[in-house]
């Protein structure tokens, strides 16, 4: 007897814990890696809205000349919008270069709506990198994540402020998706930005999300969403090809704008070159497909510190082919050189092919002749 009701007992208790604990399962069953890894950085997310200064002919068809007596230009503002994450408590914050270029004020809203007037700290325009600080302290930061090792078919998140919408809601919004691909080479684009080692995802990201953290299952930041792949010139919405710095190269750029306020990229190697044309090379009887003449060599620059002469045909800069004498530019861009860092030269001389370390040093001045 004591048997059975001992077992209707804790039947009984099964039951009414059942009832009243129902919301919280069904609730604790819908909690996923995503929705937790959202929830970690969601606050650490913020809103850029900028205003630019444009002007405008009043009367495209009015002579400039007369611009001085009659002036034909007008002023107006521009508003548009990206994403943010912050990067330390005291209130430095990471964006992209092209959401806040050319800028007069930004503003950023927190999440919660908080705005803030920023200052931009400095940018990076071949990383398109920017540092912005607001005046505010004990923000929320979140862990950064070491994008070297992504793992493709991971999870990926990307979280901002697509098509200002932060301001709708005072949060950030967020799309998941996977690490589609690793190591993607843009090279160097028309804007002049270097997009290399990107980060490919199908997490849909659109215009505002620029800026914005790409995040992993654990809440890390593990990039920063930068642009898209558009079906045609006509469609501008997201086809779930996105992708992100990564930000362990970010990181590296945003700690130099912290303390430097600037990445020095200027230069001076004293030397001036020619491009190689089939009359020259038949006449200095070159045998080469490829490469361009050193023409100049200043005394005490770094070409001369280096050892480079004037005829040595440079035929390769830090292990890629040199064509013509923009490559040469082209490539210490691609390789994202600073002020102070040495490039390795492929040189033909005297029939025999040598290396030189070129040290970037000094101020950056016209050193390439272009015949």
């Amino acid at each position: 007897m004591f048997k059975r009701l001992d077992q209707n007992f804790i039947f009984s208790i099964i039951i009414i814990c059942f009832i009243f604990s129902n919301d919280d399962l069904i609730n604790n069953s819908r909690e996923n890696a995503i929705t937790n890894a959202i929830k970690i950085a969601s606050d650490s997310v913020v809103g850029v809205n900028v205003t630019k200064i444009r002007q405008q002919r009043v009367n495209p068809f009015f002579d400039p000349f007369w611009d001085d007596f009659f002036p034909q230009q007008k002023s107006y503002k521009v508003e548009s919008f990206g994403s943010g994450v912050i990067m330390t408590t005291d209130g430095y914050i990471i964006t992209n270069q092209h959401v806040i270029d050319n800028a007069s004020e930004v503003i950023i809203t927190t999440f919660g709506g908080k705005k803030y007037e920023a200052e931009i700290i400095g940018s990076d325009e071949l990383t398109d990198i920017a540092l912005l600080k607001i005046s505010e302290n004990n923000l929320p930061v979140v862990k950064f994540g070491d994008s070297d090792k992504l793992i493709i078919g991971e999870w990926a998140i990307a979280i901002g402020n697509p098509l200002g919408l932060f301001n709708v809601s005072n949060q950030p919004t967020a799309t998941a998706g996977i690490i589609s691909g690793t190591n993607m080479d843009f090279g160097q684009k028309r804007s002049g930005r270097v997009y290399q080692d990107m980060i490919q995802t199908d997490a849909s990201i659109n215009p505002g999300n620029s800026g914005g953290p790409l995040i992993n299952s654990i809440g890390d930041v593990i990039g920063i969403n930068t642009f898209i792949m558009t079906g045609d010139s006509y469609s501008q919405g997201s086809i779930g090809i996105g992708f992100a710095i990564p930000i362990n190269l970010v990181l590296e750029i945003a700690e130099d704008l912290r303390f430097y306020g600037e990445i020095k990229r200027n230069y001076n190697t004293g030397i001036q070159v020619q491009n190689l044309d089939s009359m020259m090379k038949k006449y200095l009887k070159l045998d080469v497909d490829h490469g361009v003449i050193i023409t100049k060599v200043e005394a005490n620059s770094s070409g001369f510190r280096a050892g480079l002469k004037v005829g040595d045909v440079i035929l390769k800069v830090d292990g890629k082919a040199v064509k013509k004498s923009s490559d040469i530019i082209r490539i210490i861009d691609e390789g994202l050189h600073k002020t102070g860092d040495s490039i390795t030269l492929s040189v033909l001389r005297n029939g025999v092919t040598y290396e030189f370390q070129l040290k970037l040093e000094g101020e950056k001045s016209e050193w390439l002749e272009i015949y």
